[in-house]
């Protein structure tokens, strides 16, 4: 079986909220990789934050970023990477995605998810009346593309550092462990 050490990439993926980022961060930590997190590389690729995107150029060229930044970085090898949470709803994203490494979907309960970003500051797609509302719409929209991980995480009542934890213990129990049989 594989070590983790050996594994290509690890993936991140999930709606807003799950905690891909702050996971990312430890896990890499943890496994001595390197982190990303496409948001950020889309950031700092279009000199600008996502709302401003969004706010300038909509959602189409902010998913056009997204797709040249998702597929840049799935061809490194030995990362651990955090998408954004709609990256998951292109196949050829998920292709490269697939290719690249293991994923791993972290999800949390609709009112889990809107305490987290409430507190993250803004974020286009929940510009509405009911943002709780948005976010079970959204999830249910993306439910197709975030059940194609190769592990699942509930993150709602998990500090990040038993995330990271658990993923790893997964990783292992799938056979990217030593030892493993």
């Amino acid at each position: 079986m594989r070590d983790i050490r050996g594994l290509k990439n690890i993936v991140l993926m999930g709606m807003m909220g799950t905690g891909k980022t702050t996971v990312g961060k430890r896990l890499a930590q943890r496994l001595g990789r390197e982190f990303f997190d496409s948001d950020q590389e889309i950031e700092s690729a279009v000199g600008m934050k996502i709302p401003e995107i969004f706010a300038r150029y909509r959602e189409i060229r902010f998913r056009s970023e997204e797709k040249l930044v998702v597929h840049k970085l799935a061809a490194l090898s030995g990362i651990v990477l955090a998408t954004g949470g709609g990256a998951a709803l292109d196949p050829d994203n998920m292709a490269a995605l697939r290719r690249s490494g293991v994923l791993i979907t972290l999800r949390a309960a609709p009112e889990v998810i809107l305490e987290r970003v409430s507190r993250k500051g803004d974020r286009p797609l929940l510009r509405k009346a009911n943002p709780l509302a948005e976010i079970q719409i959204l999830l249910e929209q993306r439910e197709f593309a975030y059940r194609q991980g190769d592990i699942e995480v509930d993150t709602s009542e998990l500090t990040p550092d038993e995330v990271a934890d658990l993923i790893i213990e997964r990783l292992k129990e799938k056979g990217y462990g030593k030892g493993q049989g």
